[in-house]
């Protein structure tokens, strides 16, 4: 097994081996390279003490220097050189109560998570391998280093990068390790919500979104997105849908390109579902009002996993309008691109299509032939640059002002009313019109002419 290393990363190893020391790549960077994946990161292990790396490097950062890590600048590149270690207890189900350094590299990858994460590589050794990640890779499995249960009590997010990496590989679980995860998935709780935000993220944006439902088999969302669960517990009697609505969400996200803010969107659009579910006397289920109440929620779920306001209010917008059944027609696409905004209307899009591609074949044809018809109307008005937003009025507030208004809100409302009549008419979006019409109105409102 040969792995083409980059020159940063052969240069950190060949200086750290050339000083008496020992150093590989180590880890996820040496799982990808054999599955002929590019590497997100290059992590370097080594027997090397943090003060000798220091000693040896002109440009380092002390990024976990408690833990033995050690962040190398060079070729442009940063890289994490950590010392071979073994930790002590875990008592919080994150931290060891203290790190021992070694000088055995088997001790160092007999602490680590999977065994597909438990390999090294440098180009003097070649492949360590000590624990069948080799094996697992080819099999397609995630499977803890030695045993599960003290590998997840070790740190209870390794419950959740189970699935995580299996959804990101296309791999399976391994039984052993599913049974440790079903027995300590509440330990998940300890774990703080910005790292749960992290893998889930990492899970729902993969190229296998719908392993999410192996998290709810395994008791994890129950933990760390009830949500979920309650959707998985809500069926969907209607001819629209064919699924119940946990997994018609996950059809959705797997419906849709891997973007965080979509990804998110099919997540959470459907969450108030359960809560409006009614039942008529024929036996067909109702939601009404689910939309509002799904914001609501994915409002709450957004900041308890402490999401950036950003992304929550995309999200949020997104969520509100997914069920806006609108006709390709100018003026309403010009309406509607107006209040969700022209940069998220495209999202809209997307949203509102994975939605309908995740339902029943009823009226599929014709719900999905709508949809590309006003996404076909929304391009055409943004060829044409037609009027959707205050930023491309032909007036603006100093305009009005020059004019007689005085600064206040009652620009604002000057302003809304002139974008409300050239959406419905564009040609009328025209400076010295708008300026007539704006004259006039406050002539009109103003006492004194």
């Amino acid at each position: 097994m040969r792995i083409k290393l980059p020159p940063s990363v052969k240069m950190i190893i060949d200086s750290l081996e050339a000083a008496g020391f020992e150093a590989f790549a180590v880890g996820g960077c040496v799982r990808d390279s054999i599955l002929d994946r590019e590497p997100d990161d290059w992590d370097i292990t080594t027997s090397a003490h943090p003060a000798d790396v220091k000693r040896l490097f002109s440009r380092t950062v002390d990024t976990g220097i408690d833990h033995g890590t050690v962040t190398v600048l060079t070729g442009g590149r940063a890289h994490e050189v950590t010392t071979y270690r073994v930790d002590g207890e875990y008592r919080d189900f994150r931290h060891p109560e203290e790190v021992s350094f070694t000088s055995s590299l088997s001790e160092d990858l007999a602490r680590r998570d999977f065994t597909v994460n438990a390999m090294a590589y440098n180009e003097k050794t070649g492949l360590v391998d000590l624990f069948g990640g080799m094996d697992d890779l080819q099999r397609k499995v995630i499977r803890c280093v030695g045993n599960p249960e003290e590998r997840f009590a070790e740190d209870a997010l390794r419950i959740l990068r189970a699935v995580r990496f299996s959804a990101q590989l296309g791999f399976q679980i391994d039984r052993r390790t599913m049974r440790a995860i079903r027995g300590l998935a509440q330990n998940l709780s300890k774990i703080s919500a910005e790292r749960i935000c992290t893998e889930l993220m990492k899970l729902i944006t993969s190229d296998h979104p719908m392993y999410l439902k192996k998290a709810w088999e395994l008791g994890i969302t129950k933990v760390i997105l009830p949500e979920f669960d309650a959707m998985m517990e809500t069926p969907q009697h209607t001819p629209y849908h064919y699924l119940n609505v946990g997994e018609h969400t996950l059809a959705a996200m797997n419906a849709v390109q891997n973007d965080k803010i979509l990804r998110l969107t099919m997540l959470l659009h459907d969450t108030g579902k359960p809560a409006r579910r009614t039942t008529d006397h024929w036996g067909i289920d109702h939601f009404k009002e689910h939309g509002p109440v799904s914001v609501e929620i994915a409002d709450r779920v957004m900041h308890r996993l402490k999401m950036d306001n950003d992304t929550i209010k995309r999200v949020k917008i997104l969520i509100r309008y997914h069920d806006w059944r609108m006709h390709p027609e100018e003026k309403e696409v010009r309406r509607a691109m107006a209040k969700v905004g022209a940069d998220l209307f495209p999202y809209l899009m997307q949203v509102q299509y994975a939605d309908a591609m995740a339902q029943s074949d009823y009226i599929k044809e014709q719900t999905l032939e709508r949809i590309m018809n006003v996404w076909d109307v929304s391009r055409k008005i943004e060829a044409e640059h037609q009027c959707i937003s205050l930023s491309q009025l032909a007036i603006t507030g100093r305009d009005l002002m020059e004019i007689g208004y005085p600064q206040g809100p009652e620009i604002g409302k000057a302003l809304h009313q002139a974008l409300d009549a050239v959406i419905d008419e564009p040609e009328k979006n025209n400076r010295e019109f708008l300026l007539s019409v704006a004259e006039k109105e406050r002539k009109t409102h103003d006492p004194r002419g």
